[in-house]
């Protein structure tokens, strides 16, 4: 994959969930390494995620992975905290916001599951009028 392609899919990932309500704040840099190198920002502030191709200096963490590793993350196939443990991914600065991505990752999962299956809820039926006592 290019670095484009990358970028295109880790945005397309996070514009596909809703962190409406998610109770975060963060600034996190991705730098892909190896094939498709490059990096890229995803911040959550103020009920706003913004996801972008460029450096973020402001930031509170910088997360290190290939593209296949940071993808699996970021559609939740591949927790942080195991790809951390494992080597597959590698922190510089802040692993409690690093951790914040995973949590607000997990809870636009969650959130979509259940809207969901409230959509595939088969209506109840309404209630019969004229029924005996």
């Amino acid at each position: 994959m290019t670095y484009e392609e990358i970028f295109e899919t880790a945005k397309s990932l996070f514009a596909k969930g809703d962190a409406t309500g998610f109770d975060g704040d963060f600034a996190i840099q991705v730098n892909i390494t190896g094939e498709g190198e490059g990096a890229f920002y995803i911040a959550y502030k103020n009920g706003t995620l913004d996801v972008a191709p460029y450096e973020y200096h402001d930031r509170d963490a910088i997360l290190f992975a290939t593209a296949e590793n940071f993808l699996k993350i970021a559609d939740g196939s591949l927790g942080a905290v195991a790809a951390f443990f494992s080597g597959k991914l590698k922190v510089e600065g802040s692993t409690d916001k690093a951790l914040e991505l995973e949590r607000m990752i997990t809870y636009m999962k969650k959130k979509a599951k259940a809207e969901s299956k409230a959509e595939s809820k088969p209506a109840s039926p309404a209630n019969k009028k004229g029924k005996k006592k």
